[in-house]
């Protein structure tokens, strides 16, 4: 084995420690530990060598007066080095009935372990029971499983962050890319030189870049069971496996496996690689200008149900950390992955508290995105309290005041608060936004009026519980679902890959194929595909709210129409970069228009639309409406009976020294061309074009020299297109 992994002191001092310091924490001549466990009888630290050690080289039991103040498990080893591995084992009853399930011969990974020598429990017998018995989990398994157990590493916090500090951009002024961290590089397409890695994303810096975006959301990078002791691909025969990383092990600290590059020896690194090459992948970004958001999962664990492996959580105390039904036996589940976090008892409230601290603070990360965040919102019994303590908690923390924090505002078990998640300062994921720009851009009749609420910044939503449009996080695609490419060519979901007969994944997605299921040669299908592709992206850029865009639908990635590829660690996930070049008029729109809601804050707003005059004159003239609406004739619409067209007009007042902007956005969701009306006032020059997405590229989005309309009163728009027209005030 490599010497990088230390050889511990020939003889090992304990003293009693210090109850405050949480996990493991170095020091110049020691290390510092501390476990939560009320209803243990005894704890074990387990000390080895090497990862993959099937015993440690020292056990160290710990006195229950000396080395235990109130439900803290704590000791003080001496001479101790970074980089030390370590495990513990929890002796107590084995109740499973009261909701005790200690076992002192399975070894657990430290809740608050800053660091794993691996995340995968392949072939790993620390599956607590045995399966050949009908009630294996009420079986106790005497069989070790230390040789298959990640270790935990005590981390040191040595890392020259050269003056980086969050970014912590405010909300209205961000353009969120959500990726993988492995799938954005691990195509050999890439062409980086550390694909799948941390290093693998610090080199797509300067496509970042040239893209615009400013925010980087990245699936779940907590240590996560990557394991593939999945269901095969019926199609292909290969293992799936855990892809996503929505089965968290340890919330501390960050994927391993991202830190090495393909066929690397992990054991041939430093120790506490993973931790420094992730806070590299911070540092480079925010010296690029990129801020960095996390999707974390404090809903459930990857110890599953009852009859789940003991990892962690459960060993330690189980009858504390989980939803216990009334058969404490049985878990309740309203994450749908078998077990649910007791967020709200005061243990793990502030497990939760503490480590989105050190997130923060010690790996300088800008914002959160909240797995299932309904459930932080749900007491023991799993009712939703009207003040969730956790929610409260994290919202008006001091440290993370600056810190984003965006709900997915649902769970599995039936709760739905798109617009009601407590709390002013929450952001929410907007699935109404969603839902509801597809249907219209589908063609589905009555849905003009939801789009200009939609575009509007959501209010029916979000004025009446004090926020603001910024609020809305904006999408129509994610990695949960189609993308976009796959929305726009596929009628139903096709996730017979998943080995689940095609029966997981959302049932409707509003897609349509326009005409053939897949791949297409048909020019005109291709067309169309291609226009609607550019109108839900200019609908997701121009709304009033924060976008977020699905990474690679700028250059039409496509999953084979799968819309659940959470095992799929293969070509089938990963961005396949050789698309930038096949549909560069793609990217060139995304990025123009990226490029065009940046330089124009009447998209940026932070207030809701009131349809109300200005008090602001501008030159004279009658204050206009910040917004006025109309039909293709130029008249106000009749809602009820509105089409499949809709116009606004916006109204952006500017200060004397700068000119006032009129902005009319146009949508034809008909299969039709129609002929609209445009509204016009004398103070203001004649209309010029910056959008038709019925033209070919560069066209479909100008980038300066906006053609002029002279004194067109009326603008042909094709069947399935979306235009934007610029006026300036010319009294300027």
């Amino acid at each position: 084995m490599s010497d990088r992994w230390r050889p511990l002191p020939k003889e090992l001092q304990v003293s009693p420690g210090n109850p405050l310091l949480t996990g493991a924490v170095a020091h110049p001549q020691g290390v510092y530990f501390s476990v939560f466990s009320r209803h243990a009888t005894g704890m074990i630290l387990c000390l080895y060598q090497h990862p993959h050690d099937e015993a440690p080289t020292a056990s160290l039991r710990l006195d229950p007066v000396r080395n235990r103040t109130g439900d803290i498990w704590h000791c003080y080893v001496h001479n101790l080095k970074p980089g030390a591995l370590y495990l513990w084992r929890a002796e107590g009853p084995f109740d499973p009935h009261n909701g005790h399930r200690f076992n002192p011969n399975k070894v657990l990974i430290d809740p608050y372990a800053k660091a794993l020598t691996d995340g995968s429990l392949d072939l790993c017998s620390a599956l607590a029971y045995d399966d050949s018995k009908p009630d294996k989990d009420l079986t106790f398994s005497p069989a070790p499983n230390d040789g298959c157990m990640p270790k935990c590493i005590v981390v040191e916090d040595d890392f020259d962050w050269e003056s980086d500090t969050p970014l912590n951009y405010p909300l209205k002024e961000c353009v969120i890319y959500e990726a993988h961290v492995r799938g954005l590089t691990q195509s050999p397409s890439s062409k980086v030189k550390h694909r799948g890695t941390y290093r693998g994303v610090v080199e797509m810096i300067p496509y970042f870049k040239d893209l615009g975006i400013t925010s980087l959301e990245l699936l779940p990078v907590q240590e996560f069971d990557s394991s593939e002791r999945f269901r095969k691909n019926s199609l292909t025969g290969e293992k799936l496996s855990n892809y996503w990383g929505y089965s968290p092990i340890a919330f501390f600290a960050p994927k391993s496996m991202y830190a090495f590059p393909e066929g690397s020896d992990h054991d041939t690194f430093d120790p506490e690689f993973p931790v420094k090459e992730f806070k590299y992948m911070i540092r480079e970004l925010h010296r690029a200008g990129i801020e960095v958001i996390l999707d974390v999962v404090f809903n459930h664990t990857a110890e599953g149900n009852e009859l789940g492996p003991t990892i962690s959580f459960r060993g330690f105390d189980n009858s504390i950390y989980y939803m216990l039904a009334e058969d404490k036996r049985y878990y309740r589940n309203y994450s749908g992955c078998g077990n649910t976090l007791n967020c709200n008892h005061p243990v793990m409230r502030s497990f939760i508290h503490e480590c989105l601290r050190y997130w923060v603070v010690s790996m300088h990360v800008d914002g959160f995105r909240f797995d299932l965040g309904s459930i932080l919102g749900r007491d023991s019994q799993g009712n939703l309290l009207p003040n969730p303590p956790v929610i409260e908690l994290i919202a008006e923390d001091p440290i993370l005041r600056n810190t984003k924090i965006i709900a997915e505002a649902w769970d599995a078990g039936g709760a739905y608060q798109v617009g009601s998640f407590p709390g002013e300062r929450w952001a929410e994921w907007n699935d109404r936004f969603r839902d509801e720009v597809r249907r219209f851009w589908r063609g589905d009749d009555g849905f003009a009026p939801h789009l200009a609420t939609r575009i509007t910044g959501s209010s029916d939503l979000y004025l009446q519980n004090g926020k603001r449009p910024f609020h809305s996080i904006n999408f129509i695609t994610s990695h949960d679902g189609f993308t976009l490419n796959d929305l726009v060519s596929y009628h139903q979901k096709h996730n017979e890959a998943n080995g689940e007969e095609n029966r997981d994944g959302i049932g409707e997605n509003f897609s349509s194929n326009y005409g053939f299921e897949g791949p297409s040669n048909s020019s005109f299908i291709e067309e169309t595909r291609n226009r609607q592709i550019k109108n839900f992206l200019s609908t997701l850029l121009l709304s009033i709210g924060t976008p977020m865009i699905l990474g690679g639908d700028e250059f039409r990635r496509t999953q084979e129409g799968n819309n659940n590829a959470y095992c799929h660690d293969s070509e089938l996930s990963w961005f396949n970069w050789s698309l930038v070049k096949d549909h560069k008029d793609i990217f060139h729109y995304v990025k123009m228009l990226i490029a065009f809601r940046k330089e124009h804050r009447a998209f940026r707003r932070e207030n809701f639309f009131t349809g109300e005059a200005s008090k602001q004159e501008v030159h004279g003239e009658e204050p206009q409406p910040d917004i006025s609406w109309y039909d293709e004739n130029g008249a106000d619409p009749q809602w009820d009976k509105l089409g499949k067209v809709l116009i606004a007009r916006i109204n952006e007042h500017t200060s004397d020294s700068t000119p006032a902007y009129l902005y009319l956005l146009a949508f034809n969701a008909s299969p039709e061309a129609v002929q609209i009306m445009l509204p016009w006032e004398r103070i203001f020059d004649p209309w010029r074009r910056v959008i038709d997405t019925s033209l070919e590229s560069p066209h479909d989005i100008e980038e300066s020299e906006y053609p002029n309309l002279d004194d067109l009163k009326k603008y042909l728009m094709a069947p399935r297109s979306f235009a934007l027209l610029i006026s300036t005030s010319n009294t300027h």
